[in-house]
């Protein structure tokens, strides 16, 4: 089957081959057929290598499509059943699980070490324990969550991974109150999601921060009052809140120096949410007076920060009301071939979101 492959971490470049084979099918396993599957930055992180992951591998994880077969032991899925897949399963046994906190399982990352493809030269590794880049994948049960009939495969994938990631962290993590001024610097499919995650939540202001002219533009479609450069941020923060800082403000990048900003341009009192993935070597400084001072509330956001069935679940509610766009965050769609453009374009800020369609 065809897949993309990235042979070495560091490289920026995915060569299509058509030698892969899925492997470890078994009990309590599903193979997938993708249909459509989206780009998101962690997929650049792993292939430069700001997010572990061993190599050769195939990245992707937002990703969505039918069931081809299931293996022994797996209830409630079977063949020709539309799912998403969830590249954080939980597990249900683990100290995270048992708090209430789903979305911190390491078990899908357990999973990232063991490999689920082959090639005549070898093993080959999916990121985060999927590998949506491909044609077909093969996965744990807890990673094929059925979708309604109504649901296209492209909203689908979206679901899958950025927008639970925004949507969450506006509505579980950070919990944004109506009326409230907000923030969100970093606006590619992410924040563009955390932006409509805020004004689902009632946020008065809502002001979006990027350095790319069309992301800027976006945001105002998708529910920005206002969109500014990095360099008219601290303007906005003096005309909207007189000096004061935002009610919240979310960091989408996952640079140190952007949760810098995000948090100075956060009131006292205020919350910072962190939703950028970013590197172990990269480290986020404040001083003990500061942050005993201020009472800043620093708060990371992981997938979204619930538990990630009922966050699809709501992600799809909101959709068919109409109250968040979805279709309109997918600004380009090519075919497995086209994957390298779709990635600079990923890199340049051109696109919010790109489906690859399988």
């Amino acid at each position: 089957m065809r897949a993309a492959v990235l042979h070495e971490i560091g490289q920026d470049k995915l060569e299509v081959l058509d030698d892969v084979e899925a492997v470890g099918f078994g009990p309590g396993k599903v193979r997938i057929r993708i249909r459509a599957t989206g780009l998101c930055h962690s997929d650049l992180s792993a292939m430069n290598g700001v997010l572990p992951q061993p190599a050769p591998f195939i990245p992707g994880h937002e990703g969505a499509g039918e069931v081809v077969d299931v293996g022994d032991g797996v209830t409630g899925l079977k063949a020709g059943d539309r799912v998403l897949v969830c590249w954080l399963p939980a597990c249900g046994a683990c100290p995270s699980c048992r708090h209430g906190q789903t979305h911190l399982c390491l078990a899908g990352f357990m999973n990232a070490g063991t490999p689920n493809f082959k090639r005549p030269g070898g093993d080959v590794f999916g990121f985060a324990g999927t590998g949506t880049f491909t044609e077909e994948v093969v996965v744990g049960a807890g990673c094929a969550v059925p979708i309604p009939d109504d649901v296209p495969f492209e909203i689908a994938a979206l679901i899958g991974c950025g927008v639970t990631t925004g949507l969450g962290a506006a509505i579980n993590t950070a919990q944004v109150e109506a009326g409230s001024s907000v923030a969100v610097i970093g606006c590619g499919g992410v924040g563009i999601s955390a932006v409509q995650g805020a004004r689902v939540q009632g946020a008065a202001q809502i002001v979006a921060v990027d350095p790319v002219a069309s992301r800027r533009e976006a945001a105002l479609r998708f529910g920005a009052t206002e969109a500014v450069s990095p360099d008219e941020f601290a303007d906005a923060r003096q005309r909207i809140t007189a000096g004061e800082g935002f009610d919240y403000v979310f960091e989408v990048v996952g640079k140190s120096a952007t949760a810098r900003t995000a948090y100075e341009n956060t009131r006292r009192g205020g919350t910072l949410c962190i939703v950028g993935a970013g590197a172990l070597d990269d480290h986020f400084q404040v001083n003990m007076f500061e942050l005993f001072f201020d009472e800043k509330r620093i708060l990371p956001s992981m997938y979204g920060g619930g538990d990630v069935l009922r966050s699809y679940g709501r992600a799809v509610e909101l959709w068919r009301a109409g109250r968040i766009d979805l279709e309109s965050m997918i600004t380009h769609r090519v075919r497995l071939d086209g994957i390298n453009d779709a990635l600079d374009q990923m890199r340049t800020g051109t696109s919010l979101r790109t489906c690859v369609e399988l």
